[in-house]
């Protein structure tokens, strides 16, 4: 994929708003009229553009929602408390409306993964099957991580420091981190302000998971960086709340499992949704 499919993506989108702090919180909506909505939400300092690979695969068949989640990508921040399940709220009350009524199949990655999971218990009959990628708030502590700071940083040193943080904790295979993986950190980056780190250890989406129905898959990237090591706990963390859930991984993905590991992910995500209907 060229830089250009931003660009080219963001152009084809119906854009809609719903109510969000002092402002608006935006939803971005391809084939509109394919039925069967899927939504996504992206992770923490993220916006739609984590799904880049997933919304022209998926928009060719049905109808893909991807918001930019409170207080990141072009969304206000929300108003207090600035955590998980009051944003959530913020998703559950805006989504029956962008879908239009209908039932929809919601994936979460890693900060989306916690929100998706309180809205999902919120929504009930609304949300049609659950997946989780890179799922965290599970009452497990999440990996340390290093990170270089960017905002001091200008040209080929801010290159290389999201170079650097990509490979440390989004794409475990450093040959895939391309210049479109780094275009969208850099656009991401500018415009996050939610901080959502701090919750990842928290036990929020654990708990809200215990209060869902809907068929959940949990599924995470052999290599992902804040769980390597530890994945099995958190399978069984997931299971915990609920037994039935169905746990995959991505063979050699690291934490942005769905850029790094697009095919593998569509297939496992896929596997999930024939073998629930």
């Amino acid at each position: 994929m060229s830089l250009a499919i931003l660009e080219e993506l963001d152009a084809a989108a119906t854009r809609v708003e719903t109510p969000c702090g002092a402002g608006s919180m935006v939803w971005r909506i391809w084939n509109p009229a394919g039925g069967s909505p899927l939504v996504l939400l992206h992770g923490g300092s993220g916006s739609w553009r984590h799904w880049i690979r997933q919304i022209p695969h998926y928009a060719a068949r049905r109808c893909v929602i991807v918001p930019d989640l409170p207080g990141l990508g072009d969304s206000a921040m929300p108003d207090e408390p600035h955590d998980p399940p009051h944003a959530a709220r913020i998703v559950a009350a805006g989504l029956p409306h962008v879908a239009g009524g209908h039932a929809v199949d919601l994936v979460g990655f890693s900060f989306g993964a916690n929100l998706a999971g309180h809205a999902a218990a919120e929504l009930g009959p609304a949300i049609r099957t659950l997946a989780l990628l890179g799922a965290g708030s599970l009452g497990l502590a999440r990996n340390a991580v290093p990170l270089e700071k960017i905002r001091d940083k200008q040209g080929a040193a801010r290159v290389a420091a999201h170079r650097f943080n990509l490979n440390s904790l989004m794409i475990a295979d450093a040959a895939k981190i391309d210049p479109l993986a780094l275009e969208i950190q850099e656009r991401n980056t500018v415009q996050a302000r939610f901080r959502s780190r701090g919750f990842a250890n928290a036990t929020q989406l654990k708990a809200a998971l215990a209060r869902t129905a809907m068929p959940l898959a949990a599924i995470w990237g052999e290599l992902d960086q804040v769980a390597v090591g530890h994945i099995p706990s958190r399978i069984a963390a997931v299971r915990e709340s609920r037994p039935d859930a169905v746990a995959e991984l991505i063979p050699g993905a690291g934490h942005w499992t769905m850029y790094e590991a697009p095919e593998a992910f569509h297939a496992a995500l896929d596997r999930f949704w024939r073998g629930v209907r």
